[in-house]
């Protein structure tokens, strides 16, 4: 298994962060894609340097939707730069947020446009935030993305917006979402996508799967949704586990 996307830096899990990855390995995780968003540019160096240090994880590095409008030069200096680290694979989570009014729609489409733009240069997979403004986001990727590879992280559309992303050459990532029974939209998505094209994520400490959620997420419990989208998909856990594995290898370049 590989937790396509999980938040791994010392706001979240502080010093438990050895304990965390030692849980996640001993259920079966092989591999992190550790997301480093958020203070500045400081998430996208911590993320990077765990990345560095410890041999199954890789990092993104990027600017939230929340954050559009704090980002300064610097910061987009910083990403480019950390972009072309060997273990750094992807550009975000970057994209928009339409839910919250942390940053102006404006500054978060600006910033999503330069995400892009980052990630093609750097050869990297842009890595999706999309809620509320999947029309919005499509647009963009539509002009700026050029077919580039991309992860629609937690994804939380239905059949509709997961059509329109893989037009768009798109992958489709699932979190603890597809557990929770009121979710109907997002599970029909999760069963209708096509199996060379989804992937599965914790968005560790967020969004815990059944039965664990109300609790602080963390990358061990991708098991829980890696069952439901089995289940939802009828097919095994191990053979879900096997196709998913290799698609996040193929959508990152690991």
């Amino acid at each position: 298994m590989i937790d396509s996307h999980c938040h791994l830096d010392g706001t979240y899990f502080g010093d438990e962060r050895s304990q965390v990855l030692a849980r996640a390995r001993q259920a079966g995780v092989t591999a992190f894609v550790c997301v480093g968003v958020g203070r500045g540019a400081d998430a996208a160096e911590e993320a990077a340097a765990i990345a560095a240090t410890e041999s199954d994880v890789y990092a993104t590095v990027g600017v939230h939707p929340h954050d559009s409008a704090g980002a300064t030069e610097a910061h987009w200096a910083t990403f480019a730069r950390l972009a072309r680290a060997p273990r750094v694979v992807g550009i975000g989570e970057s994209g928009l947020d339409y839910h919250y009014d942390h940053s102006p729609a404006d500054a978060q489409r600006g910033a999503y446009r330069r995400s892009i733009a980052l990630a093609r240069e750097s050869g990297r997979a842009i890595v999706s935030h999309i809620r509320d403004a999947h029309a919005d986001a499509a647009d963009i990727l539509r002009a700026e993305g050029g077919g580039h590879p991309g992860i629609i992280h937690c994804f939380t559309g239905g059949v509709g917006e997961a059509r329109t992303y893989l037009d768009l050459g798109q992958y489709l990532s699932f979190s603890g979402i597809v557990t929770f029974k009121g979710a109907a939209a997002v599970r029909e998505a999760a069963a209708f996508a096509p199996a060379d094209r989804i992937l599965v994520e914790t968005d560790a400490p967020y969004l815990a799967p059944v039965p664990h959620r109300g609790k602080r997420n963390e990358p061990a419990y991708i098991v829980e949704t890696l069952r439901v989208l089995a289940e939802l998909r009828g097919v095994s856990a191990e053979e879900l586990d096997a196709v998913t594995t290799e698609n996040t290898r193929r959508a990152f370049r690991l």
